[in-house]
Parts: C-alpha cells; sequence; structure tokens
C-alpha cells in the first residue's frame, strides 16, 4: 500500500505538470533481485492506472555509468577503500564513535562509520567497498561555510514538516551522516551514488519518496556538487501507517497489492483509502 500510496502521487504530479513518470528497477542487490518481483512491480503498477516510458531503466545495466562517476571522486582524493565487514562494523558500535556522535545515532545509513580504514587500514587484498571521505569532501566543496551556503528546495514535506528552501548543514553530514559507502562489494555501485547519477541522466527534474529518505536528500544534493550534476527538485510524502502507527512493510505480512486486489479490493478504493483525487481529476 506504501508503494502505491508513493507511485501515485508522483504519477498524479507529473501529469498535472504536464510532465512524464519514471519507473526505475534498482536492483543493485543482484544476491535479492528477482525477475519475478520486476514482473509484479509492473503489474501492479499497470492495474493502478499507472503508466511509464518503456524499458524501465535498471541499475543493474548501468555499472559503466557508475564507474565513470567514481574515478571523478577518486582523483580528488574522495574515496579510500573499506574491508570491514558487518561483524567489524557491528563491533564497532560498542566503543564511543568520532565527534562524540551517540551509538546507534546516526544519518540515511545507520550510526556514522567509525573511520577504521580512513587511514589506510584496509587489508589488502581483502574484497573492498568505497566510501567517501565526508570531511575532506566538505573541505573540497570550500569548507563548512561553504558547503551551509548550498541550498535544496522542498516542496513536499519532512518528516517534521520541513519544507520550501534548506540549506545543507555541514556538521550533520560529517558528524552524523559520515563517510557513506558509494560503491558496494558487491556492485558497481551504492543506492547513493547510483540514485544521483541515474536522476542526472533521465533528466529528473523531481524526486518524489516518502519522508523516510529525506535525510538521505541532503547526502545526494551533497554528491550532486561534488559531481557538478544538475539538481532537482524534493518532493516527500507522508507514510502510510496502521491504526497503531506502524509502517506498512512486506517484511511484516501486511497485505501487498496483488492479494488486495485477489481481495476485490479496486484502483479507486486504493486511491479512496488513501486520500488520493481520483484518476485523471
Amino acid at each position: 500500500m506504501g508503494h502505491a500510496f508513493s507511485c501515485l502521487t508522483a504519477y498524479d504530479a507529473a501529469r498535472a505538470a504536464g510532465g512524464m513518470f519514471l519507473l526505475r528497477i534498482e536492483d543493485l542487490d543482484q544476491g535479492r533481485a528477482r525477475e519475478a518481483f520486476v514482473e509484479e512491480i509492473e503489474a501492479d503498477l499497470r492495474w493502478l492506472g499507472v503508466d511509464w516510458p518503456r524499458p524501465a531503466m535498471r541499475q543493474s545495466q548501468r555499472g559503466a555509468a557508475y564507474r565513470e562517476a567514481l574515478p571523478r571522486l577518486a582523483l580528488r582524493g574522495l574515496l579510500y577503500p573499506c574491508t570491514c565487514t558487518r561483524r567489524d562494523l557491528a563491533a564497532s558500535l560498542d566503543a564511543p564513535l568520532e565527534g562524540g556522535v551517540e551509538c546507534g545515532v546516526g544519518g540515511p545509513d545507520g550510526a556514522p562509520y567509525p573511520g577504521t580504514c580512513r587511514e589506510g587500514n584496509a587489508n589488502p587484498g581483502a574484497p573492498h567497498a568505497l566510501r567517501l571521505d565526508m570531511r575532506r569532501a566538505v573541505m573540497r566543496l570550500g569548507g563548512p561555510a561553504s558547503v551551509a551556503a548550498i541550498t535544496m528546495e522542498e516542496v513536499g514535506e519532512g518528516p517534521n514538516g520541513e519544507t520550501g528552501s534548506r540549506r545543507l548543514d555541514p556538521d550533520w553530514l560529517v558528524d552524523v551522516c559520515g563517510d557513506v559507502v558509494l560503491a558496494r562489494k558487491d556492485a558497481a555501485a551504492a543506492y547513493h551514488l547510483a540514485v544521483v547519477v541515474d536522476d542526472a541522466d533521465q533528466h529528473v527534474s523531481h524526486v518524489p519518496r516518502g519522508a523516510d529518505l529525506y535525510e538521505a536528500s541532503a547526502l545526494h544534493r551533497l554528491l550532486q556538487s561534488l559531481l557538478e550534476l544538475p539538481v532537482p527538485v524534493w518532493r516527500h510524502h507522508r507514510l502510510i501507517r496502521d491504526a497503531s502507527g506502524r509502517r506498512l512493510a512486506k517484511r511484516d505480512r501486511d497485505a501487498g497489492l496483488a492479494e488486495l486486489r485477489a481481495a476485490g479490493e479496486t484502483p479507486e478504493g486504493i486511491r479512496a483509502r488513501r486520500g488520493l483525487l481520483p484518476a485523471g481529476a
């Protein structure tokens, strides 16, 4: 239901503006990606009355674009290899983090990376991810004052009602967001880099998504500045929750659209339950 609300919100906004709704298959994690999942997504969207240009962009086919972006950051000294495992990172949460940031509190990827591999401590020859050296990135953009002057436009609402023009917070980027992964050990890129490159290549003007990704947008705005990419407008929206306030999710066995459809639900009913206008209104 949450995905339906997000897609319908984006689709209606695109149509109202005389624009185009784009579907992108974000299948970087090939260990979990399945063609059957893509077919289900497309069947759900067609049932809802959503249309998009075919074929949809697939991130699993975009390795060359991501590999072109990474050297642009590496040549400026902004990337470093990280061989930390999930067990290493979990263990690091038991120790104090840099800057006095409380353990377990962090940005879009959770608690900030403790910096284990930043000073060349990665294990030689081991599989590695590539992390962004956030402190150095801030300095490359002219320092904290220059980064604080970078703005982004919100035409929706963040989780606390944030809207309008917003400035980046260099302290948050360094101390809370931290050195995020831009290329995974098993993929050409990680989510944050991929979506920024894809948005630019697809000439995306508005990025609509749930308020749970509001903080990630600040990181994406920073990457756009580092890579000198076009800057879209963001449109965050509320999340769909049950009566107790819990966010709906398939992992919690909440009914998917196919199950709702089989139970007799209609696209019009989905719209009405989510407070959306009828199609074409």
